[in-house]
């Protein structure tokens, strides 16, 4: 697997999971309906540094950001946000790409990195606590999970 920053001619290879994955609305905060436009302005954003994992034929399997989360003199706390494509789950794609912006997180100067809303039934927040996260607190109630109803968001973070 082969992990490096995303170009724009990337958008098109990441928006077809980016979709499913938000349209979904099990496990992030934003509208299930954001449009395509509106996905890649969140995503590839000029103030993110966004990566791709592609296997062995080229395919986008994954993609990440890293952000500051805060600015001025918290701008040192990073925030990311990670997306694999349903179809490759469970094949180690997430954590080589989290240990990846983990370390360009550390390499940048980040001292920490903060997840602001983690839904508390993403099978995710096992991955984030075996990488060292840890709940820092919970929203009650916050998200509205269309198969488990009300759930909480977690915010998680590490020291880097």
């Amino acid at each position: 697997m082969l992990i490096r920053e995303a170009t724009a001619g990337d958008w098109p290879r990441i928006w077809p999971f980016w979709h499913r994955i938000v349209a979904a609305g099990e496990t992030y905060a934003w509208d299930p309906d954001t449009s395509e436009a509106d996905a890649r302005s969140l995503w590839m954003n000029p103030a993110k540094r966004v990566y791709v994992a592609e296997d062995g034929d080229g395919t986008v399997v994954a993609s990440a950001y890293l952000t500051p989360n805060y600015g001025g003199p918290a701008a040192r706390i990073a925030n990311a946000g990670f997306m694999v494509d349903p179809g490759r789950a469970g094949r180690g794609t997430g954590r080589a790409l989290a240990e990846h912006v983990l370390g360009a997180a550390r390499a940048d100067g980040y001292r920490g990195m903060v997840f602001n809303a983690v839904v508390e039934t993403n099978p995710a927040v096992g991955l984030w606590a075996s990488l060292g996260f840890t709940v820092l607190g919970t929203v009650p109630d916050a998200f509205d999970h269309p198969r488990h109803g009300r759930v909480g968001l977690h915010i998680m973070h590490r020291s880097l």
